[in-house]
């Protein structure tokens, strides 16, 4: 991306700049619809691994993966294998340019039977960004900057009973936008918390199949707003609600249906109408504060009341047939209220698994007349499991 102009230098702050960027990432769903709720480091939202983007961008409730860390850390008290890795990538606006991207890279190990631990380094890269300057007609090459942004999370997780596990996380979030050396804005950094439950039932009889039940819950990025520049907003960060129950169909050793549903919401204030001293309108902004009183005003602070306030959850519904526990194929739907951001896609995915290695992919379609920023792109997910990734049913 190239940025060209004499007054670049007279700017007090990147952050128009790179926000009107993020509009071109995160906000072409907008498209003036004026109280969808926006975040700092929207990133976070993006589905990092291909197993839950082929199921409808869902995962709080699925069978623990080494994916786990993103959706709920509480999963890995369940898991099968006694530690694991995924790597994962995701480019982003491919059809337009070609390195935006978010890459991640999770660990997991379990301490015990009813304790484990995990951690993920998330990196979202906005491109290199190209400043010339123009003087007397000719431009000047004044470098390029590569703005992004950064997590890093460690989750412990501990079975309190035989079928419920809960976990906490603590997260670190920098937000780099800054693009160039001569300007007053400073990266951004916040800590956030996630608190996640995960229930697995033991196999029971379905007449003349098999089921299992597994629900979750994820309260995720608890904590302070970012804030780029002295004297200026201050960011929520996306602290999410997510619930999520699903169900296993087991017809025989070697053929598992799964179906998930869920549900999540944005614990952030609603946009509100602000006017200046003449009364006039301005806009639609979010109110100024402070996170924990965010959380709770944000179930009852739509101006539209609570048909409003349901506008803002949105629904996933993903399914997953896995054969021989080595081939997965994944279809899903994700839905989100037309005046929200009227994200609304069909998903596709398959994953194959070999020797404790697991490759899995997914693809987008949109059935939205907003265009996903992720809409026709292929994202891909590489995990490794060690030591018992192989462990019979029995064990």
């Amino acid at each position: 991306m190239r940025y060209n102009g004499e007054n670049q230098k007279k700017m007090n702050s990147t952050r128009l700049t790179i926000w009107v960027f993020m509009v071109l990432l995160m906000a072409i769903k907008a498209n003036g619809q004026d109280r969808i709720i926006t975040t700092g480091v929207p990133f976070l939202l993006i589905t990092p691994d291909a197993r839950a983007a082929g199921m409808g961008e869902l995962g709080v409730a699925t069978s623990p993966d080494s994916y786990a860390q993103q959706w709920n850390p509480a999963k890995y008290a369940f898991s099968e294998n006694n530690s694991g890795i995924g790597l994962s990538y995701t480019p982003y606006l491919r059809q337009l340019v070609d390195d935006i991207f978010l890459g991640s890279l999770t660990y997991f190990n379990k301490i015990n039977e009813r304790s484990a631990w995990a951690s993920s380094l998330k990196y979202f890269s906005y491109g290199n960004v190209q400043f010339n300057d123009l003087m007397s007609g000719t431009i000047i090459d004044q470098g390029s900057k590569r703005p992004n942004e950064i997590t890093l999370d460690l989750s412990y997780s501990l079975k309190l009973s035989e079928s419920f596990a809960m976990s906490v996380a603590g997260r670190f979030l920098r937000s780099d936008l800054k693009v160039h050396t001569d300007m007053d804005a400073t990266s951004a950094n916040s800590l956030g918390v996630d608190i996640s439950g995960f229930y697995q039932s033991s196999t029971f009889n379905m007449g003349n199949l098999n089921g299992l039940i597994r629900g979750g819950f994820n309260i995720s990025n608890i904590g302070p707003r970012l804030k780029y520049d002295e004297g200026g907003q201050m960011d929520f960060i996306p602290t999410n609600l997510r619930l999520g129950s699903g169900l296993d169909i087991v017809f025989d050793a070697s053929n598992v249906l799964g179906v998930q549903l869920e549900f999540s919401k944005l614990l952030v204030p609603t946009p509100v109408a602000y006017y200046d001293d003449n009364n006039e309108f301005k806009g639609y902004r979010q109110p100024d504060i402070d996170f924990f009183k965010g959380i709770f005003q944000s179930f009852n602070d739509a101006p539209g009341g609570f048909q409003e306030e349901l506008k803002e959850i949105t629904w996933a519904l993903g399914v997953e047939y896995l054969f021989a526990q080595t081939l997965a194929l994944r279809t899903g739907y994700f839905n989100e209220s037309e005046q929200k951001g009227s994200r609304r896609y069909i998903t596709f995915g398959a994953g194959f698994k070999l020797n404790g290695m697991e490759i899995d992919i997914s693809y987008l379609s949109s059935t939205s007349k907003i265009r996903n920023p992720l809409e026709n792109t292929l994202r891909f997910s590489l995990s490794f499991n060690f030591d018992g990734s192989n462990k019979s049913d029995d064990q």
